[in-house]
């Protein structure tokens, strides 16, 4: 598709979500939103249940296509873009990678194989190559497995690599998935609910890994989580919206003493 390249920011600014609006059969899931994520933050969205967060990740991921609005990439490799132009398959290719709510591992592969799915967009050998097994593929897949047995070793869980993820713990899983999505090398990683099914102790866990994350792949995170102790120990900012519209948004600090966060999840905040 043909789309207007631009030179690579200058600034540390790496995606805009700008008057961002969709609906579903009248109901306004996401009102006039707005959000700027910057190179190695983490940044929160938090909200009530059908508050719309999901929604904007859907978004951005271009599962949903937007009514109003714009999410602007700055990508290293294409500068800036706007996301509501892309398909969804081209997102990944931009720089962004995702993990979901609910586990996407294919049960029947080992978490090996399922960690190389996420590698598909570095193949430049041509498919017909890999089935004839060419030379040049497989040197790209020789690569691509090694990559993937350095991220499943970095997850501590490499002794795994060929069983079948059927049957793994659900935190064996999680690390799986968060394996596959750093294959692709992305520049911003979105994690839905990454805490979700784990206990304290896997969750302690996840915090430290999520930090370490950052600094060892060079990426920005963006996600949405209900566990607010993990929220607010790692976070940079943070967004809280309901009903698809910002209620308030900023430092965790900022956003534990706000008014109409309290009142979004607490009910009415009553004067002192």
């Amino acid at each position: 598709m043909s789309e207007r390249i631009t030179n690579p920011p200058q600034s540390d600014l790496l995606m805009e979500c700008e008057g961002l609006d969709i609906s579903f059969g009248g109901i306004k899931a996401v009102d006039n939103f707005n959000m700027q994520i910057s190179k190695g933050e983490i940044v929160g969205l938090i909200g009530p249940n059908g508050a719309g967060k999901t929604t904007i990740f859907n978004i951005i991921t271009q599962f949903y296509r937007p009514n109003a609005g714009h999410v602007y990439f700055h990508s290293q490799t294409r500068g800036k873009v706007d996301l509501c132009q892309h398909k969804t398959h081209e997102v990944i290719q931009v720089g962004i990678a995702r993990t979901f709510q609910n586990i996407e591992l294919i049960k029947d592969l080992s978490l090996l194989d399922n960690v190389l799915v996420g590698g598909h967009i570095h193949f430049k050998s041509s498919l017909l190559s890999r089935m004839l097994r060419l030379p040049k593929a497989r040197q790209e897949e020789k690569e691509m497995r090694a990559k993937a047995l350095e991220l499943l070793k970095y997850f501590e869980i490499d002794s795994l690599a060929d069983m079948h993820a059927d049957g793994q713990p659900y935190g064996v899983l999680k690390k799986t998935e968060l394996a596959r999505a750093l294959l692709a090398d992305p520049q911003l990683l979105i994690l839905d609910e990454p805490a979700a099914g784990l206990n304290d102790s896997e969750t302690a866990d996840l915090s430290k890994l999520i930090k370490q994350i950052i600094a060892h792949y060079n990426c920005a995170i963006l996600l949405i989580e209900h566990d607010m102790r993990l929220v607010m120990n790692i976070c940079d900012r943070i967004y809280a919206i309901s009903f698809g519209k910002t209620l308030d948004s900023g430092t965790p600090e900022h956003i534990q003493k706000s008014a109409v966060v309290q009142e979004a999840y607490l009910g009415e905040v009553e004067d002192e």
